[in-house]
């Protein structure tokens, strides 16, 4: 397995994999499927301090994480949130946790201080994956989301990342 930024070429299956989170109801609070049109201005304004990557095997795409601007102003430069989406077939085999540890020992270099991940309350697998690579509590917010009716909760889990 590897690790490389996604080209162009890459956003569709990037989205399928995104879409095959939706039905779970545990990753996202989009309720329809997107399309590669309307993830087109995401992935065009990705750039070299909130890089967009891939993990593959064998050219095959099986997962991806993503770096965002937190809240869209200067004094968060060195803030990001992280996303990361695991192709159905391929959870539970480590993915993600080669996915966030790239991201937590690139951080430096990408001149971030602190990541932070939005994880719904109920979805445990990855409130497990973001615990284990050293993220904290850092805020809750409560019945914020409604899927399928239920009321959900998000958590806002941190990490400070040390330079030295």
């Amino acid at each position: 397995m590897y690790i490389r930024d996604a080209v162009e070429a890459d956003l569709a299956t990037i989205i399928d994999i995104y879409n095959q989170s939706i039905p779970n109801h545990r990753a996202t609070a989009d309720l329809e499927p997107v399309t590669v049109a309307d993830r087109w201005n995401w992935y065009r304004d990705r750039s070299v301090n909130r890089p967009l990557w891939v993990i593959a095997k064998q050219e095959q795409i099986l997962g991806w994480l993503s770096f965002q601007n937190f809240y869209g102003r200067p004094a968060y430069q060195h803030t990001a949130e992280i996303s990361i989406y695991v192709a159905t077939a391929y959870q539970h085999q480590g993915i993600g946790s080669k996915l966030l540890a790239r991201a937590i020992a690139c951080s430096p270099q990408l001149q971030l201080t602190t990541l932070l991940g939005f994880i719904f309350a109920h979805n445990q697998p990855s409130l497990n994956l973001f615990s284990r690579h050293g993220f904290t509590q850092w805020g809750y917010l409560p019945d914020v989301a409604k899927l399928c009716g239920v009321d959900r909760s998000l958590v806002i889990l941190g990490r400070k990342i040390d330079y030295y």
